[in-house]
């Protein structure tokens, strides 16, 4: 294929956002790349307000296609729309995200340049004072990613993130697509089998989406931290022999301080809810009298708290835990010795 005529195929998947959804489609209208190189997929996973009441009446310069599901979560909706692409080159964008009218024309050049998978920079809609703190916490760790590619650093398969990525057609359907049956963390495990297959990855910050979350609720975000918990100890049940990919390895990662209270939660999840419930209160506390970092460390205790909750859900047991960790530590030492 000539890589100068690359055509684009945009892939979103929604659920009950149609104010977002409309203001993402609008950007779409004004791409500077010409309509007729691209198109776009848009699968509603069962909204409650279908997504046809934003799509019907208009018309878009592009070609649009409408599917509609029964709610069946982001990896089945996002295959979906893939599996229904005509294009080799896939533009997967999250339904909350806003476009400049460089986006995919920024994109495709990254894959003219020789790249077969392109992580695009995500920028808050908001200036970080103004975001919930655990929303905040997400853009500390996301700037950590940014600063690391800027100084230099591989773009690996595990920080692939369907918020704002492009990849081949092939490749996806080579390593077998997005894994349906995880709720969460479907993109980084589909990165590290595009990372197995020898994708080259890049990042490029011309290539920026900007998030305007809805995310308010601190409920929500802990039960999400929850089921990354359950999903990213399937995927080391899945890639074993891939030691960053175990939800152990980011114990060893994390402040020593805060790994018996980790383990604390796995080995007692009942009383590590407890737990989590005060150092939430906590970190509100401390960001509402301004003390920020004080604030920041009670959101990462509070992620890693849920989290650890959702490795031993999967575990099913403590004994189911401490085999899976004592797994993680005797692979650790083989690829170390």
């Amino acid at each position: 294929m000539n890589l100068p005529d690359l055509k684009l195929s945009v892939v979103i998947a929604t659920y009950n956002r149609p104010k977002l959804l409309a203001l993402l489609l609008e950007d779409l209208d004004r791409q500077t790349v010409d309509s007729d190189d691209f198109e776009v997929i848009l699968v509603d996973d069962g909204s409650a307000i279908p997504a046809a009441t934003v799509v019907e009446g208009r018309t878009h310069p592009y070609a649009l296609s409408l599917i509609r599901q029964a709610n069946t979560g982001q990896a089945a909706a996002r295959h979906r729309g893939i599996s229904q692409t005509r294009h080799e080159l896939i533009v997967i964008v999250d339904d909350d995200m806003r476009l400049p009218e460089t986006f995919l024309a920024s994109h495709r050049r990254a894959h003219q340049r020789g790249f077969r998978v392109v992580l695009g920079l995500i920028k808050p809609a908001q200036t970080l004072a103004e975001m919930p703190i655990f929303e905040r916490f997400h853009a500390h760790q996301l700037d950590k990613h940014v600063r690391a590619y800027r100084q230099g650093a591989e773009v690996p398969g595990a920080h692939l993130c369907t918020g704002n990525v492009s990849l081949r057609r092939s490749d996806y359907f080579e390593v077998g697509g997005f894994d349906t049956n995880l709720v969460r963390s479907e993109d980084r495990e589909l990165g590290i089998r595009l990372e197995e297959l020898g994708a080259s990855f890049t990042f490029t910050e011309e290539a920026y989406s900007v998030h305007g979350s809805d995310h308010t609720k601190l409920d929500v975000w802990r039960r999400r931290a929850f089921l990354y918990g359950i999903s990213d100890s399937r995927i080391g049940d899945k890639h074993r022999m891939l030691r960053h990919v175990s939800p152990w390895s980011y114990l060893f990662n994390m402040n020593p301080l805060a790994r018996p209270l980790f383990l604390f939660a796995t080995t007692l999840p009942r009383l590590g809810k407890n737990l989590t419930d005060a150092a939430s209160a906590m970190a509100i506390w401390c960001d509402q009298r301004g003390f920020e970092t004080m604030a920041l460390r009670g959101a990462t205790l509070v992620y890693g708290l849920e989290y650890y909750r959702g490795v031993r859900e999967h575990s099913g047991s403590l004994l189911g835990a401490a085999r899976s960790l004592a797994r993680f530590l005797v692979t650790a030492s083989a690829r170390a010795g």
